[in-house]
């Protein structure tokens, strides 16, 4: 949406010019901040400005840009006109942040403890780090009034029901509900979700579904999300205990949803102790086994694992990343699917497009291994847990 300023400056324009009664327009020689060609001007800008400086750019993001200069390397991350540099040799920071400021009207914001609402804490002498939405998750409360509720045990109790069929019925429920920020709420967690909040992105996807259809037992287990929030609010996603090897694991619940009976799947992507990329999502495919719900699960994962060693195979700081990523399945028929194609009745009628993760395995790109279900990390994204369970998965995920 164009800024009011904006539109100012051009009807004044126009009442001066008399564009309207000559029918004349204007060209803009530079963009305006507000208008939609303003996001792609700063971006082109910017990268030929930083290209200028040796930066390159990652491929495979395009908001990550690398300099290397002898054994020093530096990485620029770009978000809207946020930057975070990160590098191994201070001085070289120090020339970038002066050469931006003769480019560019910056400040300093010094040694980065936020970024984009997400606090980061650093144990330099233990080589760890964590990142935690503490302040933001106290603003989700106080703006739906849940900051004095109970505390919840869990984002989502196992054994709840929940589906389409419990729409409001009433004039009088439909207009209850039209009062209750349901949508709002689920869209405010969602935030969280993406950057750090793993634990209840299954949670979240349930609770996605039903923003037209809300009904009162769904917004109960809406506000069950915001107090188990508010419990954990401290929560930190912590790196620096493991090694600097990117493992996937992967899970699929069978016929999870009560309405249409498609399944729900769950991935993470760990590297060096804490969990880098996640997703929990219903499938739009209905599978009718639990090994072809896996193997379907697990052909996405191929493609996010490719991805994600592709990019960090441009960052140049992992040496054993040109290996195959190891994706953790404790399913048998799956792991087999993808390792030998063989012609079976339960599984002919898979799409073609699923079985990509063949040529992903041979290739190398790729490994399947088998894990037991108790060793599952990505378990806790494909169905509600009990309280014990929640709790060690939380550990293995790297949320502390």
């Amino acid at each position: 949406m164009a800024m009011a300023k904006s539109i100012q400056i051009l009807l004044t324009i126009a009442a001066c010019r008399r564009v309207v009664e000559e029918q004349k327009v204007c060209r803009l020689q530079r963009s305006i901040y507000g208008l939609k060609q303003a996001s792609r001007s700063w971006s082109t800008s910017f990268d030929d400005v930083i290209r200028g400086y040796n930066f390159i750019k990652n491929d495979y993001d395009p908001c990550i840009y690398k300099k290397v200069s002898g054994s020093s390397v530096a990485y620029l991350v770009l978000y809207v006109d946020d930057i975070l540099l990160i590098g191994n040799d201070v001085k070289m920071l120090g020339d970038i942040k002066a050469w931006l400021s003769t480019q560019f009207s910056i400040k300093d914001m010094g040694e980065a403890s936020y970024i984009l609402g997400i606090k980061i804490y650093r144990d330099r002498s233990r080589r760890m780090l964590g990142l935690t939405q503490s302040s933001y998750i106290e603003k989700v409360l106080k703006r739906f009034k849940m900051e004095h509720s109970k505390r919840g045990l869990l984002p989502m109790r196992h054994g709840i029901k929940l589906s389409k069929k419990q729409f409001p019925k009433t004039d009088e429920e439909l207009k209850r509900m039209s009062n209750i920020p349901y949508a709002s709420a689920v869209g405010s967690i969602q935030y969280a979700v993406q950057c750090t909040r793993l634990d209840v992105a299954y949670a979240f996807s349930v609770m996605s579904r039903y923003k037209a259809c809300a009904r009162e037992a769904h917004w109960g287990a809406v506000k069950s999300i915001l107090k188990y929030l508010k419990r954990t609010k401290y929560m930190f996603l912590i790196y620096g205990s493991g090694k600097l090897i990117l493992e996937g694991y992967n899970n699929a619940s069978f016929q999870s949803d009560d309405d249409d009976a498609k399944f729900q799947s769950g991935f993470v992507f760990k590297l060096n102790g804490g969990v880098v990329a996640w997703k929990s999502s219903k499938q739009d495919t209905t599978a009718d086994s639990t090994t072809e719900a896996e193997y379907i699960t697990v052909s996405k994962v191929a493609k996010e694992a490719v991805c994600m060693k592709n990019y960090i195979q441009e960052l140049g700081v992992v040496p054993n990343i040109a290996e195959p990523v190891v994706i953790f399945c404790d399913n048998n028929g799956a792991i087999a699917q993808a390792k030998e194609p063989r012609s079976h009745h339960r599984s002919k009628h898979i799409f073609r497009r699923y079985h990509l993760l063949r040529e992903m395995v041979s290739r190398g790109d790729c490994r399947m291994d088998r894990v037991s279900s108790a060793e599952k990390t990505a378990d806790p994204l494909t169905k509600p847990m009990s309280q014990v369970a929640h709790t060690q998965h939380l550990d293995k995920m790297g949320l502390r």
